[in-house]
């Protein structure tokens, strides 16, 4: 569906931000299950992971305004 460069580069001020932390998260999450040996959708995992983390942005700059 979209790109990973649709997902915003950090700068220090989102560091605090939710999206960051679920970022992170989910890179680590996808990383486990690519090396558990175990069979998973990584195309549907990067789908749900980048609307997730488009949708926190969205809140995000919306709490901002």
């Amino acid at each position: 569906m979209t790109s990973e460069s649709s997902i915003k580069p950090l700068s220090t001020s989102d560091i605090s931000r939710p999206s960051t932390g679920f970022t992170q998260y989910c890179m680590e999450e996808l990383e486990r299950r690519r090396n558990s040996g175990e069979k998973f959708d990584e195309a549907a995992f990067m789908e749900a992971m980048e609307l997730t983390i488009a949708r926190l942005q969205t809140l995000e700059d919306e709490e901002q305004l």
